[in-house]
Parts: structure tokens; C-alpha cells; sequence
């Protein structure tokens, strides 16, 4: 079985309760996974996506330039 680096060290992750989530916002998309031991939160891995990735660094390219 495979182990999950949580808060308390490392779990079998047949112990752990996963839980996935999404939401869109209007300039990016935010995927996250949840492990919990009992209840109680132990780790959370967030992602976050820019839907215009190119737009964004052309401003930011723009304000440094």
C-alpha cells in the first residue's frame, strides 16, 4: 500500500478519507485534493490553472519592460 505524507508523518492512505474539489473563477480553475485521519484535516494539495496564461505574462512583461 501506498503512504500519503500528512501532518501526523506518513499514513497508509487506506486510513486516510480523500476527498477532490473544483471551482472555476473567472480568470482561473482551482483543483484541490483533501486527505483527513478521522476527521481532522491531515493535508491539502491545491492547483491552480490560469485559463489565459499568455495574457498574464504579456502584462506582467509589460509592467517590467
Amino acid at each position: 500500500m501506498a503512504t500519503i505524507l500528512t501532518t501526523h508523518g506518513d499514513v497508509d492512505e487506506s486510513q486516510l478519507a480523500r476527498t477532490v474539489g473544483f471551482e472555476e473563477r473567472p480568470t482561473e480553475f482551482v483543483v484541490w485534493v483533501e486527505y483527513r485521519l478521522d476527521g481532522e484535516l491531515v493535508r491539502r494539495d491545491c492547483h491552480v490553472i490560469l485559463k489565459q496564461a499568455a495574457v498574464q505574462s504579456e502584462a506582467t512583461a509589460a509592467n517590467i519592460g
